[in-house]
C-alpha cells in the first residue's frame, strides 16, 4: 500500500502528531519527551500567536492505517515580506528510517508551497529561530538539551536524496565552569568598573519579581537580533507566551539583567539547569510527579545551559558581556556546575565564537538547515 498524506483535522489527529515522536525515539537513549501540556497550546491555533501571521500545514503519513510520520509546513508572510524573499519552512519532521515516507511528507508540503507562490523551502525551522531548528549533523553522543532538535543520523541521508542542500549551520560549545575567572576576564571587569559607574547588575533569587523585565528583556531581543536568520520580532502577546512557556522551568539565580541609571535594560543573560534526565524521567508529563522529577534533576545536573542574551547596540563593546557572564559563572560554580552549554550560534557569528573560545569552550555539537528550490 502507497503511504497516506493526510492533514491534521481534529484533535485526536492532533493527538496522534504530538505523540507520535514518543514511539519513533523508544529506543534512542538520548531522546528527551517535550512537557505534552506546551505541546497541545504550541500547535493549537487558538492557542499560540505565531499562527495568525503564518500560513501553516501539519500533516500525518499513514502506512496501513498507522500514523508512521509528521511534518508542519509554514510560510512566514511578514519574515518572506522583510527578507523580500518566497520561502515556506518544514519543520517538526519525524519519520522512521523511510525515504518514501519521508519524500511523501515533504512533497506534500512542497506543493502546497508552490500552490501559494513559494519559490524555496529550508527547514528545519519553526516559528522562529526560537524554536528548534535544523537536524544535528554532529555530536550524536551527546545529549539533548532544551529547544533543539533530536534525529537520528539517517535524517541527514533522507534530506540530502530528496534534492535538498546545506544553506547554513549552527554550532553549539561546551564551556568549563572555571574555579576562577582568567586574567584576562579581570582585566576587562576592572575597565568596566571604572568606566560603568551608571550601570547596575539586577540577580534574583524570585520569578516574582522577574516578571516585571520579562517585556522589556524581549523587546530588547526585537531591538537586537534583526540580522540574526529566521528571527522575526516578539508581539506582546508572543512575549507573554513564550514567558508562559519557559519562565517556571528557570532558576532565577541564572537570570542576571543590566540596567542604566534610567532604569532602562540595556543586557541580559538567562541560564537555566540541564533538566533532560528529569524530563526524561517524567515521560513528559508534569503531574502528579513530573515536576518532581525536574527539581531532583535541576539539583543533580552539573551543567547550565544558556538560552537567550542580548546587549543594547549603543552599550556593546563596553564589557557588559564578560561582566554579566562572570555573574552567571560565579553562580553556576556555586550551585556545583562543571559546564555550559552555549545553546546554537550561527557559525557565521565569529564574534560571539571567538569570545566563547577566549572561555575555553568547544564545539561539540552541529546542526544544519537545508534549502530546496521549489
Amino acid at each position: 500500500m502507497p503511504v497516506e498524506i493526510r492533514e491534521i483535522s481534529n484533535r485526536s489527529d492532533l493527538r496522534e502528531f504530538i505523540y507520535l515522536p514518543e514511539k519513533l525515539h523508544k529506543d534512542h537513549k538520548n531522546w528527551v519527551p517535550p512537557v505534552y501540556l506546551d505541546e497541545f497550546e504550541y500547535f493549537d491555533p487558538d492557542r499560540n500567536p505565531n499562527f495568525a501571521h503564518c500560513d501553516t500545514i501539519r500533516l500525518l503519513a499513514y502506512d496501513g492505517g498507522k500514523p508512521v510520520g509528521r511534518i508542519m509546513g509554514i510560510i512566514h508572510h511578514e519574515y518572506n515580506r522583510v527578507q523580500n524573499e518566497q520561502h515556506a519552512r518544514f519543520s517538526w519532521v519525524e519519520t522512521p528510517n523511510d525515504q518514501e515516507v519521508f519524500n511523501a511528507l515533504m512533497t506534500a508540503v512542497e506543493d502546497w508551497a508552490r500552490s501559494r507562490g513559494m519559490t524555496h523551502i529550508v527547514g528545519p525551522l519553526a516559528f522562529s529561530d526560537k524554536d528548534p531548528q535544523g537536524f544535528l549533523v554532529e555530536g550524536f553522543e551527546q545529549p539533548v538539551t532544551i529547544a533543539t532538535t533530536c534525529n537520528f543520523p539517517y535524517m541527514i541521508n533522507l534530506t540530502e536524496n530528496c534534492g535538498f542542500s546545506p544553506k547554513l549551520d549552527l554550532v553549539v560549545y561546551q564551556i568549563p565552569v572555571p574555579e576562577k575567572l582568567p586574567p584576562f576576564a579581570a582585566k576587562v571587569l576592572e575597565r568596566f568598573s571604572r568606566r560603568n559607574g551608571e550601570l547596575k547588575v539586577l540577580e534574583f533569587t524570585s520569578r516574582r519579581k522577574v516578571k516585571p523585565y520579562i517585556r522589556p528583556v524581549l523587546q530588547l531581543v526585537n531591538e537586537t537580533f534583526t540580522g540574526i536568520y529566521g528571527f522575526f520580532p516578539f508581539t506582546e502577546k508572543e512575549m507573554d507566551n513564550m514567558a508562559n512557556r519557559y519562565l517556571y522551568l528557570i532558576d532565577p539565580r541564572y537570570i542576571k539583567i543590566i540596567v542604566n541609571a534610567a532604569g532602562e535594560v540595556v543586557a541580559f543573560i538567562l541560564g537555566m539547569d540541564d533538566l533532560s534526565e528529569g524530563f526524561r524521567k517524567a515521560k513528559g508529563r508534569l503531574f502528579p510527579f513530573g515536576l518532581i522529577h525536574l527539581l531532583i534533576a535541576a539539583k543533580k545536573s552539573r551543567q547550565l545551559n544558556l538560552l537567550l542574551g542580548a546587549i543594547r547596540p549603543d552599550y556593546q563593546g563596553r564589557g557588559l558581556d564578560m561582566l554579566m557572564g562572570s555573574r552567571l559563572l560565579e553562580s553556576a560554580k556555586k550551585a556545583g556546575k562543571t559546564v555550559m552549554d552555549s545553546h546554537l550560534e550561527l557559525e557565521t557569528n565569529l564574534k560571539v565564537r571567538a569570545e566563547m573560545e577566549r572561555m575555553g569552550g568547544k564545539v561539540y555539537k552541529r546542526y544544519r538547515i537545508w534549502e530546496k528550490e521549489l
